[in-house]
């Protein structure tokens, strides 16, 4: 197997490619994927433009776990 090394642009865009197509189901290693990305990028202003995905992929697992617990539970759905 052939591995390559991912640019600066190429990790950005995975970041964004994970945030619009994660599901409930993949969210966590959605997620796990993305942190490690944003790990390796080389500096603050790099990790700066992806923010707002990691931001809201992290709400969508709360959001994702909130509600898996609720339905474990059998409590009513607050609005």
């Amino acid at each position: 197997m052939i591995f390559r090394m991912l640019s600066d642009a190429d990790k950005i865009a995975e970041i964004k490619r994970l945030y619009f197509r994660t599901t409930r189901e993949t969210i966590q290693q959605d997620f796990e994927k993305a942190l490690d990305l944003l790990k390796s990028l080389p500096n603050e202003e790099e990790r700066e433009r992806v923010a707002v995905f990691m931001d809201g992929m992290s709400e969508m697992r709360r959001e994702w776990a909130r509600a898996d617990r609720r339905k474990r539970k059998g409590a009513p759905k607050r609005r």
